[in-house]
């Protein structure tokens, strides 16, 4: 996955930091079907991520109203409720608001 070209600031940040579990079926499939129902909301801008021992995800958006919108998606709770029963251990989830930003080479 490219790094995400987001556009003018101000935006927003949703940081995801996760522990899997041991129980990783369907994650995957549920994986890309959550990134291409992002795509497709209001207010995307992009997405960014990267798995080891700890799995960071950051998607960038560009209102809060965006952010609660895509919280509320039917498909992203029914993901969000088979993770905390099956897929991770642990996780954290943190909203920023990116006032500045910079880059180096092609995007």
């Amino acid at each position: 996955m490219p790094i995400a070209n987001t556009g003018a600031t101000p935006y927003y940040a949703v940081i995801f930091t996760s522990i899997k579990s041991e129980d990783g079926e369907g994650y995957g499939k549920m994986a890309e079907a959550m990134v291409a129902a992002a795509a497709r909301q209001p207010g995307f801008l992009g997405m960014e991520t990267a798995h080891g021992e700890v799995g960071i995800t950051i998607s960038y958006w560009d209102s809060l109203a965006s952010i609660a919108a895509w919280k509320a998606d039917k498909s992203h709770q029914v993901a969000q409720k088979t993770g905390r029963e099956r897929w991770y251990s642990a996780y954290k989830t943190r909203i920023c608001k990116v006032e500045r930003d910079y880059d180096f080479g092609a995007l």
